[in-house]
């Protein structure tokens, strides 16, 4: 059938092709609708070079045909248009594309709303609008209470092998819906994080090297079934992120790449193009058709499947022109400078986008570079996130933990420094999935010592890390422990939790997190230097550390005392500001969590004897390789 102007209007072409068309999947793509009568499926593409463009698909065989839908020009816009009358839901489909040279190549929709489970690779004729959502509580109520004085306790999930019965037999959708939603209620986390969930043709590149950027993955089940999965989430009171990958595509040859016989969505420059560390290609960030893409992209993640907000994926890799190139593939700006200032632009309207239309979102930096700024507003010059990822506290804190403690003195700074920059961003503290791969080794078995050590260091390590500022992220499998690598081709070792050691674990991780989320000190001033104060920062030889964490409503603080030494000290003074009792909220130590049970009074009076600067102090038993929290109860 022939284009007809009244299939798409002059103002989203104008809008796509200037960077504007911020809900272009409502317009390209494959849309079900009725037309001169007739129903049917209209296509719209992006592909100025094409010299012919047809659909085919299982509704002709495959096969140019008379069955075939011929999409037209529209003017010099680089947009084709066509109308398949009869096509129905659940037809599949490709673009045949001939290029400038006549050759003849076969592209899955970059806007399909669905794929077909791999290895095929057609786009599915589907539509988005079967859920009927039932979190309308949630959505109005996440927009009264903004995340910064809230507790984040992220539970970070590979969807494919959180649980699995045998190879590649995955739990869909619907399934996950009820057992990983009841089993991130009873931990206690606040939000699930999805390891990127748009379609990709490899599993063993975990999303992050997609084709479909705007279909849900088939490995899991229909769309339908992941609003199922979100929607109920939601009304369980957790929030939902995605892993958004905006950085680079695949190579695929019915993806992206060199899509109507150009470079159209990367650059023509090969070295701006390449990513030769993980073989995939980058968006090419200054083309406005790239940004409309994109911006679309991210708001169509919003819009349809409700998500809370994106993990923007590799940003360093984003704004540096150079990251991880050999020599010979190095460019510079039009500055004379390194910065990728496309990137850039494209990061700041892209939080921009995001918060004109979803103020309450959750837009996270995983940016390992030193960028000033990330969460500050694009207006003071800011990349314009809310957060980012502490991969510097991450970093020091692992090679600080998996050093033996008898070399600990040394390396005191390391689980120190942090504090000299945790407040001059917004950072979430990550322990990831990039952490426990690729020869790494699990969080437990990067911990020193014989096995009752690696457990009681482990459990030292993340009382740290929930007491020290900063919202938390936790990959699944490290709270009980997992003792291998993650397994992306297997299920997490749930049969692990028969072994006594990791089931009490599992019971401190879960009392952690209900404490953390019980403890408004630990999270109402996250990022402001108020909620924290160092006791005693300095005693590297004991390998201590002492500080603590204040409310915004309570002058009761919480002291927090960490040993990270394999001695025990029956007597360790610290320094408190105010007289009365000191009740014990969390001791790493207790034997049903693993511990020696070394014998800690619940309850403790300060005594009138100066230390650290203040004028009470408090004389605790402290056990070996611990961590304990005690509490003001005075008025």
């Amino acid at each position: 059938m022939q284009a007809s102007p009244a299939l798409v209007s002059s103002d989203d072409l104008y809008l796509f092709n200037t960077g504007q068309l911020f809900r272009a999947y409502r317009t390209f793509g494959a849309h079900l609708m009725e037309f001169d009568g007739q129903f049917g499926v209209r296509f719209v593409l992006w592909a100025p070079n094409a010299r012919e463009v047809s659909v085919v698909g299982d509704f002709n065989d495959w096969q140019d045909s008379d069955r075939s839908v011929r999409l037209s020009p529209l003017g010099t816009t680089g947009v084709w248009v066509g109308f398949g009358p009869g096509l129905r839901e659940g037809a599949s489909y490709k673009y045949e594309i001939v290029n400038a040279d006549g050759v003849r190549q076969l592209k899955s929709d970059p806007f399909g709303f669905q794929s077909e489970l791999r290895p095929n690779t057609a786009s599915v004729v589907t539509s988005l609008h079967h859920h009927a959502w039932h979190d309308r509580d949630w959505m109005d109520d996440k927009k009264k209470n903004p995340p910064y004085s809230k507790p984040m306790l992220i539970y970070e999930v590979h969807l494919g092998s959180w649980r699995m019965d045998a190879p590649e037999q995955f739990r869909n959708y619907e399934q996950l819906a009820n057992e990983l939603v009841d089993y991130v209620c009873s931990m206690g986390y606040t939000h699930i994080e999805v390891l990127p969930i748009t379609e990709h043709p490899f599993d063993r590149s975990w999303g992050y090297q997609a084709t479909g950027y705007y279909a849900a993955t088939s490995r899991y089940g229909p769309p339908e079934g992941l609003m199922k999965l979100i929607d109920r989430c939601h009304r369980r009171g957790i929030g939902v992120l995605l892993d958004w990958v905006c950085g680079h595509f695949c190579k695929d040859d019915h993806g992206l790449r060199l899509f109507d016989g150009t470079a159209l969505y990367e650059s023509s420059d090969f070295r701006r193009a390449e990513k030769p560390l993980w073989g995939t290609l980058a968006f090419d960030f200054g083309k406005p058709q790239v940004q409309s893409f994109l911006l679309s992209n991210a708001l169509f993640w919003l819009d349809v499947y409700h998500i809370d907000g994106l993990r923007v994926d590799a940003v360093a890799s984003m704004i540096d022109m150079n990251f991880d190139k050999p020599e010979s593939m190095r460019t510079l700006n039009r500055y004379g400078g390194t910065d990728d200032v496309e990137a850039l632009h494209f990061l700041r309207k892209l939080n921009e986008t995001v918060f004109h239309y979803y103020p309450e979102s959750l837009m996270m930096a995983e940016d390992s570079s030193s960028y000033p700024a990330v969460t500050s507003p694009t207006y003071l010059g800011g990349l314009g996130f809310n957060y980012k990822w502490n991969m510097g506290w991450m970093n020091d804190m692992l090679r600080y933990m998996e050093t033996d403690p008898a070399h600990r003195p040394s390396r005191h700074s390391l689980i120190t420094f942090s504090l000299h920059y945790a407040f001059s961003e917004n950072y979430v503290l990550p322990l990831s999935h990039d952490e426990v791969v690729h020869g790494k080794r699990s969080l437990l078995n990067k911990m020193p010592g014989n096995y009752n050590e690696k457990f009681a260091n482990l459990r030292l390590f993340y009382g740290y890390w929930m007491t020290h500022p900063g919202k938390k992220l936790l990959f699944m499998g490290g709270e009980f422990g997992q003792f291998d690598e993650w397994k992306d081709y297997a299920g997490l070792d749930w049969s692990l939790l028969q072994y006594p050691l990791h089931d009490s674990m599992h019971r401190f991780v879960k009392d952690l997190n209900r404490m953390y989320l019980d403890t408004p000190a630990l999270w109402e001033s996250d990022h402001r230097q108020i909620g924290f104060e160092w006791i005693d920062v300095n005693n590297a030889s004991q390998c201590m550390l002492s500080f603590q964490r204040m409310e915004q409503t309570s002058e009761s603080p919480i002291i927090t005392v960490c040993n990270f030494s394999r001695d025990k000290y029956p007597v360790y003074r610290v320094g408190v500001e105010k007289p009365g009792n000191y009740r014990l909220l969390l001791n790493s130590d207790r034997s049903d969590y693993g511990g020696s049970g070394y014998e800690t009074p619940s309850l403790i009076l300060a005594q009138n004897i100066p230390m650290h600067g203040k004028s009470h102090s408090i004389e605790v038993p402290v056990p070996a390789l611990s961590i304990l929290l005690w509490k003001s109860e005075s008025a």
